[in-house]
């Protein structure tokens, strides 16, 4: 929204879109931007910004800023802006026309034609947001509304060059804000800390956010703003004259440890420095990063040897460190911070890093890109780093296919969060498919231990919910010392999906008393054994089987549930068939894997009959697994395993009639099954053919089954003589579920049956 730097008088409207077609000047600026995008993107329409230039001054024409000046001069800051970010052509031209619809006769259907549907949507986008805005700061803004605000903006914006468009727009006001009265510079300098500069720093443009705050700082207390400018310019020479003598030194001492980096100096920020000096209660000459160096080095573990240098070169100040490699900060920087007194004795700060991470310093990612639980870089979070990267990357190869490029900014940046407000109107950003106890758990690990109920936008709901950006959420805790429940780990239930509320949920669980957790968990495997009938079976071998050498260990890790009940019967069934008569086994210390013969170079496995492939077991991966005859489940169906005494895990459908009672009294012996199609493997389906007897009937049968290269390894009929009908029972070998269903379509048409069924069991 440009009202807040738009001259008071309103403007008579512009004519509607004139003929692009001729030629016209165009201030340098864009004359340059359109040969840098040329370089930038060959085989691009660059020429497209210096179209929206000119659709930009025909429509603002006569309209003029609060400073006096042209209204043009506005967006086109903007585009200069952005065009040093490396933004793509249509991102510039966009950013060119962000004000077009909005404020001048101009619409959304005047650009899509001038322009194409990509300029149109991101000018849209721009103007949504300007929407949202101007319903807000027509009110007073309280911190909770700013923070709905800043929700809004998240939640909405779909492409990450809208919100840069918004962000360089919001700088480009910033930078001319003198020309507004007192009371409407201080609004907007305090809306730009509360909302644009926050944005700026959930995406990494470091540069953005120093200069809002720089820029607010300098309206809201002009006075600290000039006294710590001066205090610097004053000694700017003496500085980078200190600076670069201290490149030299450390230099020459990183070569001499075979170390060889790239050193530049890096100046401080006025808002940080005064955050810093707040913050310590020190004046500007004892604030240790106010002089400053940055250090960029190939890998890691360089960082640490680097430091490792520094302070044997310089006295390090104590309480002055900070590890954000092992610890990476929420929006995905990651540096070494030390402070050091170096040459003459002076503090100077020292930042060391590979230079992949200065590039995601420089970048910047959207804060909400996590990481992996349980891994370090997961492919999904390298590639988007990567796209983030190509966003800017000035001169990447790649761009030279522009519709690829164009792709790639498209990134849907807030799509695995969520948004949700808490009763005091903060807003808390969680990952998609949170439950009440995600958020639970992110207020604060004791109200997730004691959670036991959640209002959602003031009604009752189930912990397993999903919750959805927007919401109100409030939690209802147990009185007292309260834990959390062990299902809230089962993934199954979904109650949980933040590795943060997992990862406190277990601690709770270890720190409960160890004695507790090895009792519940010999009365488990106690319980195991006995309704296999293996109580003979020493505990010590039973956890030497399942790879543990201590018996508590495993005992405890049984009662944490870490080792389902179910794995273990698996497991030892599994042993129980390799030790029984018949059975060619080797003997194999406790502990260890049963040696298998070889394989021929080039040879494929063999299935054996009736087993089952492309199997996964809970907690008991590698035991054998055979298809059920009673229902013939194939990969897709709903499928249970059975645990059986010496044959491994039979694979039931879930509505086998067969298994029915037994999952009531014997639920230990089922186990949850994950049964993925493996092609060129088929396991047999019985069908049940109901039809009108006639002449004929079993040989269109097999027709159909030969049309489809199906093998029928049985077949049998039975006619009712009074009913005039007859039954036909096959049994054919299927791969999945699709091909079932394509059979039982075709067997449905032919002529005289009434019905197609595959028995439950």
């Amino acid at each position: 929204m440009k009202a807040s730097t738009r001259a008071a008088a309103a403007a008579p409207p512009p004519p509607r879109p004139f003929d692009l077609s001729a030629p016209a000047p165009v201030p340098d600026e864009i004359a340059a931007m359109v040969r840098r995008v040329t370089e930038r993107f060959p085989g691009t329409d660059a020429d497209i910004v210096r179209r929206a230039y000119l659709v930009a001054e025909h429509a603002h024409r006569h309209q003029k800023r609060a400073s006096g000046e042209a209204y043009v001069t506005h967006p086109l800051a903007v585009a200069v802006i952005l065009d040093e970010l490396g933004l793509d052509p249509y991102g510039l031209a966009a950013a060119l026309l962000h004000d077009v619809v909005e404020d001048t006769a101009y619409d959304q259907a005047d650009i899509e034609r001038l322009f194409g549907k990509e300029v149109a949507r991101l000018v849209a986008g721009v103007t949504k947001i300007s929407e949202l805005e101007s319903m807000d700061t027509e009110r007073p803004k309280e911190a909770a509304e700013a923070e709905s605000l800043r929700r809004l903006l998240l939640a909405t914006v779909n492409d990450l060059r809208v919100i840069l468009i918004k962000l360089a727009d919001r700088l480009h006001n910033m930078e001319t804000l003198d020309a507004l009265k007192p009371e409407r510079r201080t609004r907007m300098a305090r809306e730009t800390l509360e909302i644009y500069a926050p944005l700026a720093n959930r995406l990494g443009v470091w540069e953005f956010k120093s200069q809002f705050e720089d820029l607010a700082l300098k309206a809201l207390e002009p006075e600290v703003y000039w006294g710590i400018r001066e205090a610097l310019a004053a000694r700017q020479v003496q500085q980078e004259a200190y600076l670069a003598n201290a490149i030299a030194v450390l230099d020459r001492r990183l070569r001499e440890h075979g170390i060889h980096a790239e050193i530049k100096s890096r100046a401080k920020h006025i808002a940080s420095i005064y955050r810093k000096m707040r913050r310590k209660e020190l004046p500007a000459e004892q604030i240790y990063d106010v002089l400053a160096l940055r250090v960029l080095v190939d890998e890691m573990a360089t960082c640490y040897l680097t430091l490792g240098v520094v302070h044997t070169l310089w006295q390090p100040v104590a309480g002055e460190f900070d590890d954000y490699i092992a610890k990476r900060k929420n929006n995905l920087y990651q540096s070494l911070h030390t402070s050091v007194l170096g040459p003459d004795g002076r503090p100077l700060e020292v930042q060391i890093r590979t230079r992949e991470m200065d590039e995601v310093a420089e970048y910047g990612v959207a804060a909400h890109w996590k990481y992996k639980e349980n891994t370090r870089h997961s492919a999904d979070f390298q590639e988007k780093i990567a796209a983030l990267r190509r966003i800017f990357e000035s001169h990447d190869e790649a761009a030279a296919d522009a519709e690829a490029f164009v792709e790639s900014l498209k990134t849907d940046v807030f799509a695995d969060q969520v948004y949700v407000v808490t009763p005091k109107g903060d807003v808390i950003d969680l990952p998609k498919g949170s439950t009440p106890i995600d958020f639970a758990y992110h207020i604060h690990t004791e109200v997730g231990h004691r959670c036991r109920g959640a209002l959602v936008d003031g009604r009752m709901v189930g912990l397993d919910t999903a919750l959805q950006t927007g919401q109100k959420v409030s939690i209802v805790t147990a009185p007292g010392e309260a834990g959390p429940s062990r299902d809230w780990l089962n993934p199954v239930l979904g109650y949980t999906a933040s590795s943060r509320a997992r990862d406190k949920i277990r601690q709770w669980f270890r720190r409960q008393q160890r004695s507790d957790a090895i009792r519940e968990g010999r009365e488990v495997l106690e319980r195991c054994l006995r309704k296999l009938g293996l109580t003979r079976i020493k505990h010590e071998d039973v956890a030497h089987y399942l790879d543990h050498e201590k018996l508590d260990d495993f005992l405890a890790a049984v009662g944490r549930h870490e080792i389902p009940a179910e794995a273990i019967s698996a497991r030892l069934l599994e042993r129980e068939a390799r030790n029984a008569p018949g059975h060619r086994t080797e003997h194999v210390q406790p502990g260890q894997q049963t040696p298998r013969k070889p394989m021929p170079r080039g040879a494929a496995p063999r299935p054996t009959p009736g087993a089952a492939t492309g199997v996964s077991l809970l907690g008991a991966d590698g035991v054998h697994t055979q298809v059920a005859r009673c229902c013939g489940p194939l990969p897709g169906d709903e499928v249970l395993g059975y645990i059986t005494r010496g044959r491994g895990v039979t694979l039931h459908r879930a509505d086998c009639s067969n298994i029915a009672r037994q999952r009531d009294r014997e639920p230990d012996r089922f186990i949850r099954v994950d049964w993925q199609q493996n092609e060129g493997r088929s396991y047999p389906v019985e069908l049940r053919i109901s039809a009108y007897d006639r002449s004929g009937l079993v040989r269109d049968i097999t027709e159909i089954m030969s049309q489809k290269g199906l093998r029928l390894t049985s077949l049998s009929a039975a006619a009712n003589a009074t009913g005039g009908t007859a039954i036909i029972t096959v049994v054919v070998e299927l791969r999945s579920l699709d091909q079932l269903a394509g059979v039982i379509d075709r067997l449905e048409r032919v002529n005289n049956v009434i019905d197609v069924r595959r028995p439950s069991g």
